[in-house]
């Protein structure tokens, strides 16, 4: 619709150079709703007009695909034809080219550039407006290095920093919407005609142009030819005559709709400007409170009331979180970190945990750094205050340790000081700390000393009773009673061993000593005298009694050295029985006699004859002599 209701037309030349080659492009679609024209100049001209014609190709199929006026569509058409000329470059063969896009909508007009192709809008036959080359050049004329009217032949004019065929750093330029009117006309044209036509020739046909289009081409071309340039290359120019615009016809209703909607925005603003002016109102009220509490904060703690404090720092920080003032709500932060290090330590004070108390002083007085310092001085003061409440109990400590290793003239020195430490600082606690101390020393000393005595009077008892068992193991050992002597000496000897007295200890091991080995000769002897009574009772079974009293008689012996008087005295009994078998078989063998020849009672005698046994005692010996007398 918008094509069909309105006229623009469209004529342009497009010649080669003295080669016949042409490398400029020309080439425009016209939809309903958008046109687009574009024209491509080839920038080497040894090359054929490939670049160009590739570049116009690709730029109208894009903004073929998706027809409008954005930036978008804009920058897709001089992208495809930037990739459209670096897809066709090989290792020998670098195609660029200068490239100026238009687009409008039968209203309006849009450009987008890449090079040194020039564009005009002429609005009743004066200039309105005209595009500006992406050129060293150019950019030495905004420098003032080079005078406008000296472009064309300056030799840097073809020195492109925006062109297509680059792989990297492409940044063409796109021009803002710009309105049509009606007779307006726009020049697109290469280098071919603003290197050899002035701006002002160019404007004069432009103001002598009528309704034809084709007629101011003409125009041009002539002028151009008639200057008869020794190195004229190829050219082009393209004149876009806009007769008339379209003109929307639904743009009253457009208008009145818009008039309403923007009523209805008036009023929803108004009711929103109440309402942010009741916000901004009650954020103002909220700033102030918010700005009291935080003043009151500080005052408080200049005044070391940390407990009010925290109260005004905790309402001022709510205020800023609601706020969403992310400033205050570090710096309120800052001072709640620094009251709570404060209260905290006091918590600790009032605890008489003193040692946890001065790290939360020191804590304090770090973060009293991000709130300029303020309540430093009350931190030191409360800081040196628990230094001196720790050297106290260190104090106490010390005498206490002291009082442990038995030094209390040393730890009473301590404690003293301690007491004094803290009257000095008035340190009620500490002193009375220091005076229990004081009276659990002298306890201590007082229950040590009675504990000593107590001691001293058991050690003497004990060695009392060590001595007792000694000399009841003495006498039993002096009357033969080795068993006897050998527990009254165990019963000393651990006593000893319990006191600590390696003397007397030593001295009763002696004796047990001495005591043993007895023992070991009574256990020999006792064997000897039972080897005895077995000889006697072997002897006693083979009918010789006399024999076996002797040998009753060697046991008795030795029973009776050992004191043994139950054995001395089963002994004396059977060797009573003995003597009434001996008596008996003398008074056989007298009976026998008188019958028996004389030889026959020589081996009678001889068969008496015994021997006796050679290690017996002397006593041992007259007794079996006084036997054998009686026999």
């Amino acid at each position: 619709m918008r094509k069909q209701n309105s006229e623009f037309k469209t004529a342009f030349t497009s010649e080669a150079d003295c080669d016949l080659k042409n490398t400029d492009y020309f080439g425009f679609v016209e939809l309903d709703d958008y046109a687009c024209y574009v024209v491509a100049d080839g920038i080497d001209d040894q090359m054929d007009a490939v670049s160009a014609k590739l570049a116009v190709a690709a730029a109208i199929s894009a903004f073929s695909e998706a027809p409008s006026m954005g930036k978008r569509t804009m920058r897709a058409c001089l992208n495809a034809a930037n990739q459209a000329l670096i897809r066709e470059t090989g290792s020998k063969k670098k195609l660029k080219a200068s490239v100026m896009i238009v687009v409008t909508n039968y209203m309006k007009f849009r450009y987008g550039q890449a090079g040194n192709v020039r564009l005009r809008l002429y609005r009743n036959g004066f200039v309105k407006y005209q595009s500006t080359d992406q050129s060293l050049t150019l950019d030495l004329v905004k420098e003032e290095k080079v005078e406008p009217d000296k472009v064309s032949i300056h030799e840097e004019r073809n020195n492109l920093y925006a062109f297509l065929g680059q792989e990297k750093e492409f940044h063409p330029y796109i021009s803002k919407k710009m309105k049509l009117a009606n007779t307006d006309a726009i020049a697109l044209y290469t280098r071919g005609i603003w290197e050899n036509i002035d701006e002002g020739e160019l404007s004069d046909v432009y103001a002598e142009a009528s309704n034809e289009p084709q007629e101011l081409v003409d125009n041009v071309e002539e002028l151009l030819l008639s200057r008869q340039p020794e190195d004229l290359g190829k050219y082009t120019f393209v004149t876009l005559f806009v007769n008339k615009v379209f003109t929307d016809p639904n743009k009253k209703r457009r208008i009145r709709r818009v008039i309403m909607i923007i009523a209805v925005v008036l009023v929803i603003a108004v009711v929103v400007a109440v309402v942010l002016t009741i916000l901004h109102n009650r954020r103002v009220r909220k700033r102030e409170q918010m700005e009291q509490n935080y003043l009151d904060t500080i005052e408080y703690i200049q005044i070391d009331n940390y407990t009010r404090a925290q109260e005004c720092c905790d309402q001022a920080l709510q205020l800023a979180e609601s706020l969403r003032n992310r400033a205050m709500v570090k710096e309120i932060g800052d001072y709640k970190k620094l009251i709570e290090s404060v209260l905290m330590a006091q918590e600790h004070m009032d605890g008489q945990r003193y040692v946890e108390a001065q790290k939360a002083y020191r804590e304090a007085a770090a973060r009293s750094v991000y709130v300029d310092n303020i309540g430093l001085d009350y931190i030191n003061d409360r800081l040196a205050l628990t230094a001196d409440y720790i050297s106290v109990y260190d104090l106490i400590n010390l005498g206490d340790i002291l009082a442990l290793n038995l030094q209390y003239d040393k730890a009473e020195e301590k404690y003293l000081e301690a007491k004094a430490a803290a009257g000095k600082i008035y340190f009620d606690d500490g002193r009375k700390s220091a005076m229990e101390a004081l009276e659990k020393l002298y306890e201590d000393q007082k229950a040590e000393k009675e504990a000593e005595e107590a001691d001293r009077k058991e050690q003497q008892s004990q060695q009392e009773s060590g001595a007792n068992y000694v000399t009841q193991g003495d006498v039993a050992f002096a009357q033969g009673d080795y068993e006897g002597a050998r527990v009254y000496y165990l019963s000393a000897q651990q006593l000893y061993s319990d006191m600590g007295d390696q003397t007397q200890q030593m001295a009763v091991e002696e004796k047990l000593q001495t005591t043993e080995e007895k023992l070991e000769e009574k256990e020999l002897l006792k064997e000897e005298a039972e080897g005895y009574v077995q000889e006697a009772e072997t002897a006693a079974e083979a009918k010789e009694y006399t024999t076996a009293k002797k040998y009753y008689l060697l046991a008795k012996d030795v029973y009776a050295s050992l004191k043994m008087d139950d054995k001395v005295e089963e002994m004396t009994r059977k060797m009573e029985r003995l003597d009434i078998k001996i008596d008996e078989q003398e008074t056989a063998a007298e009976d026998d006699s008188a019958d028996v020849p004389a030889e026959d009672s020589d081996s009678v005698s001889n068969v008496d004859s015994t021997e006796i046994p050679t290690d017996t005692s002397d006593e041992t010996s007259e007794e079996l002599s006084s036997v054998m007398v009686s026999e």
